[in-house]
């Protein structure tokens, strides 16, 4: 799946299909030098800067009428520090292609968020995450960052070097500078063990807190207009391995979560009233299943599905409370919602602009399928979320501006104070920076 497609006429679109642009030029640099000299270039020639990943925000975050640039040549592993277990990767490279080789050097990632298209830019930029008891989103496992800034120099940054730098750009938005390299922490490769269930909205509420405290990973999707959900449960393992079968795999992962429920989308988008039977079947189309693997393999999933998304993160002790209100909501609206929402959490990490900076955070997505009109449900989704003090997902559909998340960030002033300092005139500004962090 190339997900950034690139159309006609130099015309740039992200995967959800929701967001394009027409930059005055696109660079795909060679070299981290290449990559300043661009941005030199464009600062000399008026012209605004942004990179791009592989375009899985559902946001403007990466558009730009100026110079766009593509970082698909910086890829691939520059380092391996087996004695403080790091590595350190250059900007363009895919989650899939990091997770793979890692995997080859006996190493991995502690936690992961469930989609691996992502450049690890893209994703640390915006704050991508898994759901996890300990372990925060992919930004929490940076050790180290080198970014070029608006004047076209490369900077480092870490815990010691540059400290005030490292505590906002590790989930930078692509306000602060153009990351070429992230330093990760890794640890040796482990076995998960996943167990799947479904199991009643009902006593997923009840018992959240219970299922949260007692697995490393706890999530679970919820299919409106049913009281059924999807639970996940992954743990560490002892082994031996055992990966879900071929077929089964198969089965569950491309017949049905992406080739059936794909034509269920097109039947749900085309006749909506048939929204809630098909909810039904696919809610028990999903089977109880254990398997244990190494951890890509269990927290990620092929998404072929296109869709768009928005997402908030709310106060962990919020969960039950706000999403009662969401059922609720659904229930009594007459909307036909054909996806499910995703439910996962994540501990409080010390990252100025990361959803859950400074607390424990309980993540709702909702979505819809491409191409079906999904205005009224986010809106009234985002209304409920707002109400519980949410923080939206940086790369996902919402309207909040930085009136909005100035106070629901502490640390908000903090990341604008540096923002000043590295991009006095906006070069990495653009309309969504602007929303915001304000001009």
């Amino acid at each position: 799946m190339s997900s950034t497609a690139s159309g006609k006429n130099g015309t740039w679109r992200n995967w959800g299909g929701n967001v394009s642009a027409r930059p005055a030029r696109q660079v795909v640099p060679a070299s981290v030098e290449e990559l300043a000299e661009a941005v030199r270039r464009a600062r000399e020639d008026g012209l605004k800067v942004k990179a791009v990943g592989t375009g899985h925000s559902f946001t403007s975050i990466a558009a730009t009428d100026g110079v766009l640039i593509r970082p698909q040549l910086l890829t691939g592993i520059r380092t391996i520090d087996r004695e403080s277990m790091t590595v350190t990767v250059e900007a363009g490279t895919p989650l899939k292609r990091l997770n793979a080789a890692l995997a080859r050097e006996g190493l991995s990632l502690t936690n992961m968020g469930d989609i691996m298209e992502q450049t690890v830019s893209g994703a640390t930029s915006t704050g991508t995450h898994g759901t996890g008891r300990e372990s925060g989103s992919i930004a929490a496992q940076i050790k180290g960052l080198e970014l070029v800034t608006a004047e076209g120099s490369v900077l480092t940054c870490s815990e010691k070097e540059n400290p005030d730098v490292f505590a906002a750009a590790r989930i930078g938005l692509g306000a602060l500078g153009i990351v070429t390299a992230i330093t990760f922490a890794v640890e040796p490769l482990f076995l998960l063990t996943a167990r799947e269930e479904p199991m009643p909205f009902e006593r997923v509420l009840a018992e959240f807190d219970q299922l949260w405290a007692e697995n490393e990973h706890f999530e679970f999707y919820w299919f409106p207009h049913t009281g059924s959900t999807n639970t996940k449960r992954n743990n560490r393992s002892a082994g031996p391995e055992r990966p879900v079968g071929q077929l089964a795999g198969w089965f569950e992962d491309e017949f049905l979560s992406n080739g059936v429920f794909q034509v269920a989308q097109w039947v749900g988008r085309a006749v909506p009233a048939t929204v809630p039977t098909i909810a039904q079947v696919s809610s028990k189309a999903l089977s109880a299943r254990t398997y244990t693997d190494i951890p890509y393999k269990v927290f990620t999933s092929p998404r072929r599905v296109r869709f768009v998304e928005m997402e908030y993160a709310v106060p962990r002790a919020a969960l039950v409370e706000a999403l009662r209100e969401l059922r609720a909501m659904v229930d009594r609206s007459g909307l036909r919602v054909s996806f499910p929402v995703e439910v996962r959490t994540a501990p409080a990490d010390d990252i100025a602009l990361s959803t859950a900076s400074g607390r424990d955070s309980a993540y709702i997505a909702v979505h819809m399928f491409r191409g079906t009109p999904h205005q009224a449900y986010f809106t009234a989704a985002e209304r409920i979320l707002t109400a519980h003090e949410g923080r939206p997902h940086w790369g996902k559909v919402h309207t909040r501006d930085a009136e909005y998340l100035a106070r629901m960030y502490p640390r908000f002033g903090e990341f604008t104070a540096l923002r000043d300092r590295l991009d006095p005139d906006r070069l990495f500004q653009n309309d969504y920076l602007r929303r915001v962090l304000g001009a």
